[in-house]
């Protein structure tokens, strides 16, 4: 099943393989001429009590003299556990019937809804080039390509270079296309039908007739643009800043299939629940500044990142890693991150029996309002022949919180806005 988060993912990781962070990356890593260099890596994330994740990723370089650099990555993971589905918690066990229409899950009394046929493989290709043209120029281009069970992304990406200033400054410019398929399991929900149960029809036939009536037919797709703009300019010889500014249109199917939303009547007891429904297109803006030093036994940056769009989420990202060198061939990488968002303007954690349903309407807590943060170690050991080994472990927890809406009857008792809390632990290796 497919995680909304892993569908901006794709787009992000389009337009980052030829933005100015994912150059200054390559320019670092160039192998020497006709050598190949080859970077695999373990990562495993895992929340609490929920989603479970396993990836491979394997990282190809080779250059083609002095001026041609062909970047190529494969990634494949696998994601099972159990997942919000959005509805919320309440005195006695709740059931609910599986996206796909075969067989139901039931929740304890008090327990946040998880839904646990969450469970799929991914698998991720991707390809750069990039071309010196002279002193001044650099272009490159890329094509991307992701397909898991429910879901298929196909992307091509390019950007162009500028350098000024004796190679003080550079000016970039990038874009990326993807283009993506949706087929969920048990098909396209309905925009706010209802859930239908087979203890409620007196044959399989007459219960497959009322799913049927909840579902849309076929697949649909979704189309992402985005363009970045960015400069990079040497302060002096041991700092340098770089400033992004991003633009990303959305437009299709946006809704998460899996996910639904409680009808409570004004003592908080569900009376039943009814599939989200949000907007087919967004716009979003992002402004993202970074600057990066050069100490005397290590390398130290710091970033901040604004994000706005017309869905009304408003994010704020400060991040910074600090790199000490304990001897020229071993290091320890400090890593910490905060992120505070504003939740969509429509989002709501549940909705009220009774009263008019809304244009668009989400309980995913994902969109809602939130504080998170990320504190994380890594250690990197070079070995002979220049090969050179990564340690990683990192804590990650997400608050969701309120937005203001009031929580009527027994809804009070429970704990509407649980944290998340998650461990990514990685091993990768460069040869």
């Amino acid at each position: 099943m497919q995680l909304t988060s892993k569908q901006s993912i794709a787009s992000a990781l389009a337009i980052a393989s030829c933005s100015l962070i994912g150059q200054a990356n390559a320019a670092e890593t160039v192998p020497a001429n006709d050598d190949w260099k080859v970077d695999a890596a373990i990562m495993y994330y895992g929340e609490q009590e929920r989603v479970q994740a396993v990836e491979a990723i394997g990282n190809v370089q080779k250059a083609f003299g002095d001026t041609s650099l062909l970047d190529m990555k494969v990634v494949v993971d696998s994601l099972t556990g159990s997942s919000a589905s959005g509805a919320v918690a309440q005195g006695e066990s709740q059931t609910f019937t599986r996206p796909s229409g075969k067989g139901e899950y039931t929740v304890g009394a008090g327990d946040t809804p998880l839904d646990d046929t969450f469970h799929d493989t991914r698998v991720q290709l991707s390809a750069n080039w990039q071309e010196v043209f002279n002193q001044d120029w650099t272009g490159n281009v890329g094509v991307y390509g992701s397909k898991e069970f429910d879901y298929l992304s196909m992307g091509l990406n390019a950007g162009l270079e500028r350098s000024f200033n004796k190679n003080n400054t550079t000016l970039a410019l990038s874009g990326a296309f993807t283009q993506d398929v949706v087929d969920p399991v048990g098909g396209r929900p309905v925009a706010f039908s209802e859930m239908v149960y087979r203890a409620n029809y007196n044959s399989d036939a007459e219960y497959q007739a009322a799913f049927d009536q909840t579902r849309l037919s076929g697949d649909d797709t979704k189309q992402t643009s985005d363009v970045m703009l960015g400069v990079t300019q040497i302060l002096n010889r041991n700092w340098l800043m770089q400033a992004n500014y991003g633009l990303s249109s959305v437009s299709g199917y946006m809704n998460d299939p899996y996910k639904i939303l409680s009808e409570v009547d004004s003592n908080g007891i569900t009376q039943g629940y009814r599939y989200e429904n949000r907007p087919d297109s967004r716009l979003k803006h992002s402004v993202y500044v970074m600057t990066k030093g050069a100490l005397d036994s290590g390398v130290v940056d710091f970033s901040y990142r604004y994000s706005t769009d017309d869905w009304d989420i408003t994010s704020h990202t400060l991040e910074t890693h600090y790199r000490y060198y304990f001897s020229p061939s071993f290091y320890g990488q400090l890593h910490l991150r905060y992120y505070q968002q504003q939740a969509a303007e429509f989002y709501q954690p549940f909705l009220m029996m009774g009263d008019t349903l809304p244009d668009y309407a989400s309980a995913d807590y994902r969109i809602g309002d939130m504080t998170a943060y990320t504190i994380g170690l890594k250690f990197g050991q070079r070995l002979s022949g220049g090969h050179e080994m990564t340690y990683r472990l990192e804590y990650y927890q997400q608050n969701p919180e309120n937005n203001g809406t009031e929580i009527p009857g027994q809804l009070q008792n429970y704990d509407l806005f649980p944290s998340v809390k998650a461990i990514v632990a990685q091993v990768s290796y460069s040869f």
